[in-house]
């Protein structure tokens, strides 16, 4: 099994390469608009086809090289293709900020000391801090793809794709099976094969975010341009916390559990139109929570350390009694957090049933799949050692 993660590094340049790189990137973003406009009109989405109509014209006007005017063709049709399978329609992706994609050995080269890449000056060999690529660099394990060169508030950094192979846990092989119900009230409550339970609050998330909401809603109504420049920059700050948050706690869910687990979550796919239902001043909390973002960093961990993540149906995830399987809309308490079962009495927090009945899914899953019950005692064997 492949997986790819990007590797993100900070270049280090003086006054005179500043200046030829943003010269390079401006030039890269004015062709990728270039191609943009012929692709928008044409409707071609063939990669050679779109080169072949475009390079004369990106070299002649933008003065970009060869392979960097062959890059521009190959980036602007996998953005339009990524748009027409997430949007559905034609949308024409604007390329507002400058930018550089970079082919492995072509365009740009890393090794332990330096940075080399092409700009339309001829290449220029950069010094980096390269605290953590050490392992990178081993090119029997790990491979660079195409990179991508940015430049944030004056400082520049390549983003590397890096691919490498690690081995794949089949079902047959899981020895535990967690189940992970995700919300606001608590960002993931978790229920294993040890029937141990667990919570990571999301009290002060809550509070965050609603202190930002409330920030921007002041700044909104002054309507300056300093005003518009600060809730930018207040979003790009809030982002990247909440990131952080879901990092430590995908980081937390694998590290506590052993290789060859099972992480079963709820499938939210349509969330925001279930969000529909709920009352107009929840409705931001509901909607802009980042469940899809907690769960793409808890996949590609996983799989790092020999774990697998599947998604099931949601539906009664949390009205369903775990005990005696009675399911009522009237069993779940959503004000008090609160599981009351109706038929057998059993009572809990409403997110933990959530886990437990998630947790009994994944081992429904795994028995149809392989006819086999994960045995607890082998599992506390397994973590002992």
């Amino acid at each position: 099994m492949e997986q790819t993660i990007t590797a993100k590094i900070k270049i280090d340049v003086s006054e005179e390469q500043k200046d030829i790189l943003l010269q390079t990137m401006r030039a890269y973003q004015s062709a990728c608009n270039l191609v943009s406009s012929y692709v928008c009109k044409s409707h071609d989405l063939r990669k050679y086809s779109v080169q072949k109509n475009t390079y004369d014209k990106v070299r002649a006007v933008c003065g970009l090289k060869s392979q960097m005017a062959c890059s521009v063709a190959w980036n602007v049709v996998a953005r339009y293709k990524t748009i027409l399978e997430n949007e559905g329609k034609w949308i024409r992706p604007d390329f507002r900020k400058p930018q550089l994609d970079l082919v492995w050995n072509r365009d740009y080269s890393l090794n332990g000391e330096r940075f080399s890449v092409n700009t339309l000056t001829g290449r220029l060999k950069l010094t980096f801090h390269k605290d953590g690529m050490e392992k990178y660099f081993d090119s029997t394990v790990y491979r660079f793809g195409t990179a991508k060169l940015v430049c944030k508030h004056g400082k520049f950094y390549l983003h590397i794709p890096v691919s490498y192979e690690i081995p794949e846990t089949g079902l047959g092989e899981v020895g535990n099976v967690v189940g992970i119900d995700r919300g606001i009230n608590f960002v993931a409550a978790t229920y294993d094969s040890r029937h141990k339970s667990g919570f990571v609050s999301g009290k002060a998330i809550k509070q965050k975010r609603s202190h930002y909401k409330k920030l921007r809603q002041e700044l909104q109504r002054k309507h300056t341009p300093s005003s518009r420049r600060r809730i930018k920059a207040m979003g790009n700050r809030e982002n990247r916390w909440m990131q952080d948050v879901n990092h430590c706690v995908s980081k937390a869910l694998v590290k506590e559990n052993p290789q060859k687990t099972l992480f079963v979550l709820e499938d939210l796919t349509n969330v925001r139109t279930a969000t529909e239902r709920v009352k107009t001043k929840d409705r931001y909390v509901s909607v802009s929570w980042s469940f899809y973002d907690l769960e793409q960093k808890l996949r590609y961990k996983a799989a790092a350390k020999g774990q697998k993540v599947i998604s099931v149906d949601p539906r009664y995830t949390s009205q369903t009694c775990p005990m005696c399987g009675h399911t009522e809309l009237e069993n779940r308490n959503k004000k008090i957090h609160l599981f009351s079962c109706r038929n057998c009495g059993y009572r809990s927090n409403d997110d933990r049933i959530g886990a437990m009945n998630l947790h009994r899914m994944g081992i429904e899953y795994l028995i149809k799949e392989t006819h086999k019950v994960p045995d607890t005692e082998e599992i506390c064997e397994k973590q002992s050692v």
